[in-house]
């Protein structure tokens, strides 16, 4: 029944769309009625930092539905067997749970890849919003010659424009079968729209308080963008070691199956095109192939590493953005005893989630360094002709809603 299920089944998405606009009203409504009497600037950046946390959550559960195993639990898209929810699909779920009970089809696996599709429609509503009332903002400027807003509407916009390309891939996620080069580009894709949004919440903050960023050093600067490059080369292989579930290639550290080099071939494991678990020829990827996925990964996290514990110390020495340095070192340890824990432990649920979410924390982290600094020398933001103060403070500005 599962195979006869047609991949792409649009009946129920008018109603998908409206759920999603339901939900957004619960956040709508909070900073509405938390920030009463406020200007409109100050309600858009309190939307804006609210958005950036609820696509950190979920983030999060997407990382939970992939490491569960429910990518599949509802075979099309972008209901389940044509219902807006696994409620209409009894009949089908259980019948593809009794033909396979452990899954990929199960009632359980349907109601958490369903509920990671509301909440990605959820998010998508409020990114709409954002958009929407950025547009307005600056419309109104104009109108009344005002001074332009702090932040390009073109930046919501863009955001917007990538969360369609979100759905897009959780689409092809699930139609292709949890092909590895997709899933690995649906993750990676969350974790962009965390910095889209996490510049937009950080300029807006900064505006809204007439802040100037942090000035730091040119090689202070070059070291922060440098470990955010090395951060995303490592989150690239992150996401491939997890997609081609290769974690367990490797169970003992520091050595890999007794060895400091164990035998690895690297032509099968970064063979990107590919179904899962297979070749391009219809051959099986081999354990060797699996255990290079893993060691790539393992000996890019020393350098990251080990960038990132310099990073956090030439800050704090610096004594420059405080609160960033703090973070950068507390999640450096975390996703070491993570990443260690999935290892020896068995691949545990709560530290694999855990990895993958520190991972997504130091995106916003590193994104939140980069927006609320500039390299000495760099020309000014236009917060300065406003009025903002001339002198770039030292402490890192609190971002909240």
């Amino acid at each position: 029944m599962q195979d006869a299920q047609p991949l792409y089944d649009l009946a129920p998405l008018a109603r998908m769309v409206l759920l999603g606009a339901v939900i957004a009203l619960g956040p709508l409504a909070w900073v509405w009625l938390r920030n009463r009497g406020t200007s409109r600037v100050r309600r858009l950046q309190a939307l804006t930092v609210l958005t950036l946390f609820l696509t950190f959550d979920l983030v999060l559960f997407g990382a939970f539905t992939r490491l569960t195993d429910s990518g599949l639990g509802c075979p099309d898209w972008p209901g389940c067997y044509g219902n807006a929810s696994p409620l209409g699909a009894h009949a089908e779920i259980s019948a593809a749970q009794q033909a396979m009970p452990t899954g990929p089809v199960t009632h359980g696996k349907a109601w958490v890849e369903m509920i990671h599709r509301y909440l990605a429609s959820g998010v998508g509503m409020l990114i709409i919003v954002l958009t929407v009332g950025a547009w307005w903002q600056r419309s109104r400027a104009a109108r009344h010659q005002g001074p332009p807003p702090a932040l390009s509407p073109w930046w919501p916009t863009a955001t917007l424009v990538w969360v369609c390309l979100q759905g897009a891939f959780g689409a092809l996620t699930v139609t292709m079968k949890l092909f590895p080069a997709i899933v690995t580009l649906h993750l990676i894709g969350g974790l962009v729209l965390l910095a889209l949004l996490c510049v937009q919440a950080v300029r807006e903050t900064h505006a809204a308080r007439c802040v100037l960023p942090v000035a730091l050093g040119r090689g202070l600067r070059g070291l922060l963008v440098a470990t955010t490059v090395l951060l995303a080369v490592q989150i690239v292989l992150g996401g491939w070691v997890s997609t081609n579930y290769a974690v367990l290639a490797c169970t003992t550290f520091p050595t890999c199956q007794g060895s400091w080099w164990p035998d690895m071939a690297f032509g099968q494991g970064f063979e990107i095109w590919r179904p899962l678990g297979l070749l391009q020829d219809g051959s099986h990827i081999t354990f060797a192939g699996l255990t290079a996925i893993h060691y790539a990964h393992r000996l890019a996290a020393y350098a990251v590493l080990l960038a990132l514990g310099l990073l956090a110390w030439r800050l704090h020495r610096a004594a420059l953005l405080p609160a960033q340095a703090r973070w950068i070192a507390g999640l450096a340890l975390m996703q070491f005893a993570t990443g260690l824990s999935n290892v020896v432990l068995d691949w545990p649920l709560v530290a694999a989630v855990l990895h993958t979410g520190g991972a997504a924390a130091l995106v916003v982290v590193l994104t939140w360094a980069l927006a609320a600094s500039r390299a000495v020398g760099a020309a000014r933001p236009l917060a300065a002709a406003a009025g903002a103060p001339t002198t770039a403070p030292t402490g890192a500005t609190r971002i909240s809603a």
